[in-house]
């Protein structure tokens, strides 16, 4: 007879978790369900995680602002929207779901050089008090956060903040400089 060893109830431990991935799914349903994906509505919540992941603007221009669907595979006013449109849904959906914890694999792979340095100056806003896991191989995003993990074949060779691992001159000022250069 196997043991079982459980922690976490399933749900109890998916509702730890708010996750905005680079290969996330949006559904054929409306901006709202998307964002909400069958929590209990709370209005206020939702107008403020619109405004922190940028999508103010962009629904204010639609007909049906929230209310539109995405996607035209079920309806003719669906909208075909952007990759960072797309993303900037995926992080709303995220931080409405209200998990403690909320990890982002390149968050901001389909967003303009504008909306991501944006999206960096008001990351802290954004997040709350959640704990982040912000995973990217554009270094300059790592420049906000408390600490970075620097992996390299599969190990961690450095631990610490920007300014530190810069003055270490290891293996992050190594990419970070390599980096900089394709911007100069």
């Amino acid at each position: 007879m196997a043991l079982k060893f459980e922690l976490f109830d399933r749900k109890q431990y998916a509702s730890l978790i708010a996750a905005v991935f680079q290969d996330y799914v949006l559904f054929s349903f409306d901006i709202k369900d998307n964002i909400i994906l069958n929590k209990e509505e709370n209005e206020g919540r939702l107008r403020e995680v619109i405004e922190k992941a940028g999508l103010k603007e962009t629904l204010e221009k639609l007909p049906s602002g929230i209310d539109t669907p995405v996607g035209k595979q079920f309806s003719r006013q669906g909208v075909e929207f952007s990759g960072g449109e797309k993303q900037k849904i995926a992080m709303a959906r995220a931080c409405y779901k209200n998990s403690p914890f909320i990890i982002m694999d390149e968050p901001t792979a389909a967003l303009d050089p504008l909306a991501e340095l944006k999206l960096y100056a008001e990351f802290n806003d954004i997040i709350g008090e959640r704990t982040a896991i912000f995973i990217s191989h554009r270094l300059a995003s790592a420049k906000f956060c408390d600490r970075i993990i620097v992996l390299n074949d599969g190990r961690v060779v450095e631990t610490g903040a920007h300014e530190r691992l810069m003055e270490a001159k290891g293996r992050y000022y190594e990419m970070f400089h390599l980096q900089a250069e394709l911007y100069a």
